[in-house]
Order: structure tokens, then sequence, then C-alpha cells
């Protein structure tokens, strides 16, 4: 039988694509910003897309869009910009984006799913703690009995570290978080973690930001594009060690505000590894001063497609924008297509273990 699933706050589509790989009929989604939707668009043409602010989008529109009297799964992945660890450290207001978070709990109401799947940042349980409650209440008042925890997604076969908060919950039945399917660890049965070797190893030399720009048409670059280095960040990155942090660069080449016995944030100015998992691809995944992004042997930082192919985006994937910053963000801000897969197939087994001849109808 074919499931039905509404992707609320879509991005550029990574969890459709999970969503699809498991066997969903993805019939509509939701997502404001323009250049992630006009990605969606691009890869997803057959989805009822909604270009609109999602507080104002009423379950009824979106039971229209499924054709259904019944939901089988509403999956999303509202902003957690509010709640990440940076965030909490530099900021001190309240971002306005943290109570979209309850939106989940919203639509939950008023479409009734067989089963919800949300993902979010670690810190939603800390700084985020009221809207976390609140979402949990409002989904255990409706009968949905709740999973949640912190997962690594480099255990379930994406080539990356990144710690992510999950919920899943079905109405009326548990649904667990799936098994590990790699590890770290050489005495574990499993698979070993995918590596960056295996991500992006065979890619070509990516062309800089300025010569694709010089083309007129940037995106036939198909985005194997890196930023244009200044010249401190190229004597920078051909100092880096790759696994090592700035403290490995001599005190001369480092920015002043990193010399003089400065101890703070290492996680910058820093290469890749050829054998182990990327770190965490953010939206700053093309800047040598945002991350750890530099390439693991060459003098450059990894290029937008390479940063795509971390978040296991397939290769022809239509990254569908001008903009480096935006496609940056579009990807970083992106679930990776590889986890979001082995979550809705865990969501996909409970449901279908639970449908029977009766004819479909909503939870009451």
């Amino acid at each position: 039988m074919t499931l039905t699933a509404i992707n609320a706050f879509s991005g550029a589509g990574g969890l459709t694509v999970g969503l699809k790989w498991a066997g969903f009929r993805v019939a509509a989604a939701v997502e404001l910003e323009p250049h992630s939707f006009a990605a969606y668009k691009a890869n997803h043409p057959e989805v009822r897309c909604l270009k609109q602010d999602i507080a104002t989008v009423p379950g009824t529109a979106l039971l229209k869009l499924a054709g259904n009297d019944r939901i089988d799964l509403l999956a999303g992945c509202p902003p957690c910009q509010g709640f990440t660890s940076l965030t909490a450290k530099y900021k001190s207001r309240e971002d306005p984006r943290n109570k979209l978070v309850l939106e989940m709990a919203r639509l939950a109401e008023e479409t009734q799913p067989r089963a919800i799947m949300m993902e979010n940042v670690p810190g939603l349980t800390r700084k985020g703690q009221a809207f976390h409650s609140r979402l949990r209440s409002r989904l255990e008042a409706l009968g949905y009995r709740l999973t949640e925890g912190i997962l690594q997604v480099a255990d379930y076969g994406v080539p990356q570290f990144r710690r992510l908060f999950v919920l899943l919950g079905g109405h009326g039945f548990d649904i667990d978080f799936p098994a590990a399917t790699h590890s770290g660890l050489p005495e574990s049965n499993l698979a070993p973690w995918r590596t960056m070797h295996d991500t992006i190893g065979f890619m070509p030399e990516p062309i800089t930001l300025r010569k694709a720009k010089a083309t007129g048409n940037i995106e036939c670059s198909d985005w194997h594009v890196v930023r244009d280095l200044s010249g401190e960040n190229t004597e920078r990155i051909k100092a880096a060690q790759a696994g090592k942090t700035w403290t490995h660069i001599p005190e001369h080449l480092r920015p002043k505000c990193h010399r003089d016995g400065y101890e703070g944030f290492t996680n910058v100015y820093g290469r890749m590894e050829w054998d182990r998992p990327s770190p965490t691809i953010t939206g700053g995944c093309t800047t040598f001063s945002k991350g750890r992004f530099g390439h693991p042997t060459d003098d450059r930082t990894i290029s937008v497609r390479e940063a795509a192919l971390l978040q296991t985006f397939p290769l022809d994937y239509r990254l569908d924008t001008p903009y480096m910053e935006h496609v940056c963000n579009m990807i970083g801000n992106a679930l990776p297509c590889d986890f979001a897969t082995a979550l809705a197939r865990r969501c996909a087994e409970e449901l279908r273990r639970r449908t029977d001849s009766k004819p479909a109808t909503r939870p009451h």
C-alpha cells in the first residue's frame, strides 16, 4: 500500500527525498524561504508545495491537497537556529522562529495524522525546553505515544558527524528509533562509518566563484564551486593539518584575534580528514573561517556540491539558485537524506504493520 506524507518546513527537500526513498507519497509541502522553495519545486515538481508562512496554512488545506480524509505521516524540520549552542551563547534575545516548533502540534491537531516525525537540534530540549514541553503535552493530549532522543547521523550511514533531536509518535502506538547501521568501533559488527573519501573522493577540481560568475550561468557548474580565498586564508589553509584546529597553524598566520594565548572557539580554520566522516555541515560550509571546512588535501575548502553530497543529496540534485549564500544555507539547514530515509522507513514499518482491511478513518 502507498502511504501518504505531508512535509512541513520542507526546506530544499532533503526530508522529502528521504520520505520518497522510504516509500511515501509526499502529497504536499510547505516552505516560505524563496530560494529553498525554488530548489524544492525543481526537484519535486509533482508535490503541491505551498510558498507560505506555515502559521497561515490550515490543516484542512493540507488534507485537501493530500486528497485523502487521513494523512499517514506528518513530517517536519522546524527552524532550529534559535536553539543552537552558538545562538544560545551569543544572542540573548529570543528568536521569533522558536515558536514555529508548535506549528507541528497545531497541524497534528487539525489533520490528525496516524504518525508524527520531527527533527531539530539537541538544544530544543535545553534552551527550547518550554517549547519542547508544550509540544509534547499537546501531542500526548491527542493520543500520540512519543519516542524522542538525540541521534548521531553517522550511525545511520551519513558521512558526517551531526547530532540531532528526533521525535517519533504513533497515534495509539509506539514507533521506536531505527537500529544503527554503522559504527566507528573497529570491533563492531556494523558497517564502518562512511568517510569523506567514500563520499567526495571521486570529485574533480572545482571552479572558483569568480570563474563561475564569469560564465554568465553559475548553475552550469552544477555548483561544484568554491569561494575565492584571500591571500591570508590561502597561506592559512596551506599550513592547516587534516583533523587539527587552527592551533596547529603558526601564530603569525592566524587572525589577530586568535593570537597571544587566545583559547576560544577552536573548530574553525581547519581541514577535514579523508578517513573519517566530515564535521557538521552548516550554512558556512564553504567559508574557511566558519568551520573546519578545509579540503583534506587540496588548498581550498569543500565545494557547494561536495557539501551537498556530505548531506547525502543525490549527485544530480538541482540547487536552483545563483546565490552562494543562499545555496550554502539551504544545504546546511537540510536534514541529511539518508538519515531521513532511516527514520521514515521505521515509521512506514509501524504504519504498515497496523494497517488492516478496514476503510481508512481519521483518529479521534
